[in-house]
C-alpha cells in the first residue's frame, strides 16, 4: 500500500506548524486481548457475518426517478473497496473491530478529482482528535507498526456506538467487560488446575530394600496396571508384599471448579454485554429469534453505515442531487421457507421486482426480472367513485 507513505512519513516538524489544538481525551483500543476469547469470538461472529452479508448501494432519487448504482466509479468502491478486500469482508473487519472497540475507522483514498476510489480498514492502536489553525478535524492514528498516520476527519468512514462522554469516540469497553473476563479466566483456570490435579500422586511405594531403578519402574508399573486401572479383574483387592509398604497420598482438596449454574449467569452477562445470546450465537435460531436480533443490532449499525457512507463519499451538492448510499438487507435470508414463498404475494402487486424475490430465495436472477410485474387483478382502478356512483345507480334502477 505505497500510497500510505505520504502520511507514514510526515516528519513531525512539518506537522506542527499545521496541526496546533488537541481536544478530547482520544482513544485507546484494548490491545487485541479481548478477541483472543473464544467467547468474545463467539458472540461477535454472527453480527459481523451479518452485516458482511448486506448489499451496499448507490441510490439516485431525481423528481421520483429512482436509479441504482448510476455511477460506475461508486459501484466499483462498494463491490471493492482496496485491491484486498470485497465490499463483504470490509464490512466484516468494520463491524468486528467495532464491536472490540466501539469505534471502527476507514481510511477514504481520493483521485486528483477528489473522487474516491479507494476504502481500507484503519486498526490502531489509539487516535487522537485535533484541530488545524484552521478550525478543521483531524485523526491522528498511532497505528500496530509505530508509524502516526494523521487524517482529515473527513476522509474517515467513522463508525461507533456507546457514545457517551467523548465528544467524538464511543466509550472503551474495557472497563465494563474486563472483570467478566477475568471471571471468565478464573473458571477455565480452575478447570484446568482440576484435571491437573488429578494426575497427582496418589500413592507411595517404599521399597524396603535396595533395588534396581528398572526394578522399581517395573513394581510401579504393575501395581497401577492390577489395582488402579478400572478395567482391572482384581476388582478393588489389593495383595500385600513384603518388598514394600504402599502409603496413601492425601491431598487438600481444594480447587474451585464453577458448577453449571456460574458457568451459565456469566455467559449470559457477557451476552447481554453484546445483546445476543445463546441460540443466536450457536445459530439455533428461529425466525422469530432472528427478527429481533436483526432489529436490535443489524438494521441500527446499517442505517448508521448508510449515513456515514452518505455524507463522507458524497459531497454536500452530490447529496442534494439525491445521491445516497443503502444498505440492502435482502440477502439475509433470515425468513422461513414459508414466508419466503409468501412474499410471492408481493410480486404480483409490484411491491417487489421477480429478481428480488429470487434473491431471497438464493436462486440466481432471469432476464427481464428486473421489471416489476402486476396481475391483472390488481390494477389500478381509474375513476372509483364515479364508477361507484354508476354502478350504485344501476343497482337502484334495478332493484327499483
Amino acid at each position: 500500500m505505497g500510497f500510505l507513505k505520504r502520511f507514514f512519513n510526515a516528519k513531525e516538524d512539518r506537522v506542527v506548524t499545521k496541526f496546533i489544538t488537541e481536544t478530547g481525551n482520544g482513544f485507546f483500543n484494548f490491545n487485541g486481548q479481548l478477541y483472543k476469547s473464544d467467547v468474545i469470538r463467539s458472540c461477535i461472529r454472527p453480527k459481523a457475518k451479518a452485516i458482511g452479508k448486506l448489499t451496499a448501494k448507490h441510490i439516485r432519487e431525481i423528481k421520483g426517478n429512482l436509479k441504482v448504482n448510476p455511477d460506475l466509479y461508486m459501484r466499483f468502491l462498494l463491490e471493492e473497496p482496496n485491491p484486498f478486500m470485497t465490499g463483504q469482508i470490509f464490512q466484516e473487519k468494520m463491524t468486528t473491530m467495532l464491536q472490540l472497540n466501539n469505534n471502527a475507522f476507514a481510511l477514504i483514498v481520493r483521485d486528483s478529482n477528489g473522487l474516491p476510489y479507494q476504502l481500507y480498514p484503519i486498526t490502531v492502536y489509539g487516535v487522537q482528535a485535533k484541530y488545524k489553525e484552521t478550525g478543521e478535524l483531524y485523526l491522528r492514528f498511532n497505528l500496530r507498526n509505530g508509524k502516526i498516520m494523521n487524517v482529515d476527519y473527513t476522509d474517515v468512514i467513522h463508525l461507533r456506538q456507546d457514545f457517551n462522554e467523548d465528544d467524538l469516540f464511543g466509550e472503551s469497553p474495557l472497563e465494563t467487560i474486563s472483570p467478566l473476563m477475568n471471571v471468565v479466566k478464573t473458571m477455565d483456570q480452575g478447570l484446568i488446575n482440576a484435571i491437573k490435579n488429578s494426575n497427582i500422586i496418589r500413592w507411595l511405594m517404599k521399597f524396603k530394600g535396595t533395588i534396581r531403578p528398572e526394578d522399581i519402574e517395573l513394581q510401579i508399573k504393575q501395581f497401577t496396571e492390577r489395582y488402579l486401572n478400572v478395567e482391572s479383574e482384581y476388582s478393588g483387592v489389593v495383595g500385600s508384599d513384603s518388598k514394600y509398604d504402599l502409603e496413601h497420598v492425601k491431598t487438600d482438596g481444594s480447587v474451585f471448579v464453577a458448577n453449571a449454574g456460574q458457568t451459565r449467569e456469566t455467559m449470559t452477562r457477557i451476552y447481554n454485554f453484546f445483546n445476543t445470546n445463546e441460540k443466536i450465537v450457536q445459530s439455533k435460531w428461529d425466525e422469530n429469534d432472528w427478527n429481533s436480533y436483526y432489529e436490535a443490532e443489524i438494521e441500527p449499525l446499517a442505517k448508521q453505515m448508510s449515513g456515514e457512507y452518505t455524507r463522507k463519499l458524497f459531497s454536500r451538492k452530490q447529496r442534494s442531487l439525491g445521491n445516497i448510499i443503502m444498505f440492502d438487507a435482502a440477502s439475509l435470508a433470515y425468513a422461513s421457507m414459508s414466508t419466503k414463498l409468501a412474499l410471492v404475494q408481493l410480486v404480483d402487486r409490484g411491491a417487489m421486482t421477480p429478481n428480488e424475490w429470487r434473491l431471497v430465495l438464493n436462486l440466481s436472477p432471469i432476464e427481464g426480472g428486473e421489471k416489476p410485474i402486476r396481475r391483472l387483478d390488481t390494477a389500478v382502478v381509474e375513476g372509483g367513485e364515479n364508477n361507484g356512483d354508476k354502478d350504485q345507480g344501476n343497482n337502484n334502477s334495478e332493484f327499483g
